[in-house]
């Protein structure tokens, strides 16, 4: 048998697996010790307060105190202000994490994105904070605002006002922002 005889059976194409909307996924926020990683250190001192607060005893108040200094030396860093009582989901990435602004009775879902300068607050036409489902990107700049809710694996652009719901898979942009669906967004790849 000769080297033109031998095929290579060909591999399957198998889909991208989508990044899950409601089981986080811790690695997207792991910290590696000597790196400059001031988003993943900003979470990662939100998540230790958040878990020696309840705790009982001198240890736990002393590292729930140790963990506060670290989240106002890494919020100055970032120039971020994400309070230490805000509802995040795991697996949050914050890649240029200058100018994210929380309210913190906002609620963000697990192994969400949120670019640089995105504010999640109160105002709007409805009253309330904004509920953010999992996996949904943020593009820069965008403006959340109200009792709104931004569902599963949606996307919102860039500069972006959204004063309404979202529904799950959409995408939401402009100023305000109009949602597109993905019935839409394959009728005009159609034409």
């Amino acid at each position: 048998m000769s080297q033109l005889d031998v095929q290579i059976p060909a591999k399957p194409s198998q889909p991208k697996p989508e990044i899950s909307a409601t089981t986080p996924d811790w690695s997207r926020e792991a910290c590696t010790f000597l790196k400059w990683e001031p988003s993943r250190k900003l979470l990662r001192s939100i998540r230790r307060y958040q878990y020696w607060k309840g705790r009982l005893g001198p240890i736990g108040f002393i590292f729930s105190r140790f963990a506060v200094l670290s989240h106002r030396f890494w919020s100055i860093v970032t120039a971020s202000e994400i309070p230490l009582n805000s509802q995040l989901g795991g697996g949050l990435i914050l890649p240029h994490p200058n100018g994210v602004v929380i309210n913190p009775g906002a609620s963000i879902g697990p192994n969400c994105l949120l670019n640089q300068q995105v504010t999640l607050g109160y105002g709007g036409k409805f009253p309330g904070n904004p509920t953010i489902g999992g996996h949904v990107d943020v593009g820069a700049g965008a403006k959340i605002l109200g009792g709104i809710t931004i569902g599963d694996h949606a996307k919102v652009g860039a500069n972006a006002v959204v004063l309404c719901d979202v529904p799950p898979y959409a995408t939401a942009v402009g100023v305000p922002a109009r949602v597109l669906t993905k019935a839409v967004k394959s009728a005009d790849t159609n034409n």
